[in-house]
């Protein structure tokens, strides 16, 4: 029951690490593609290492994989942040079909 459960999770990050990147190369600015990259190891490697969790159990390889999840949960958003702001920051321009900047009028607003 583990091993089919740890294979429907994986497949499953599997899929979403796919979408991730068809994200990174279809999105059209830096905000977006953060977006999907950010989405793709949350959701994606997250799954991949909770399916490998749920295969090899309570020993050395499954704890490895939950501090792996840890790790990922609490760096991948605070990453994709820092490189947003970096980016609006040094003037990189948001899409042109983008319709609202919220970091500028923020910034407007503390001025």
């Amino acid at each position: 029951m583990a091993e089919t459960a740890g294979i429907v999770f994986i497949v499953m990050g599997l899929f979403f690490d796919l979408f991730g990147c068809l994200g990174l190369v279809r999105l059209p600015d830096i905000y977006n593609r953060l977006q999907a990259a950010t989405k793709c190891v949350t959701f994606g490697t997250c799954s991949i290492m909770f399916g490998v969790f749920l295969m090899k159990g309570f020993n050395a390889t499954g704890f490895k994989a939950l501090l792996i999840i840890l790790f990922l949960v609490l760096t991948s958003p605070v990453a994709a942040h820092a490189l947003a702001r970096a980016a609006h920051i040094s003037g990189v321009k948001l899409w042109r079909g983008s319709v609202i900047d919220r970091y500028e009028e923020d910034k407007g607003k503390k001025e």
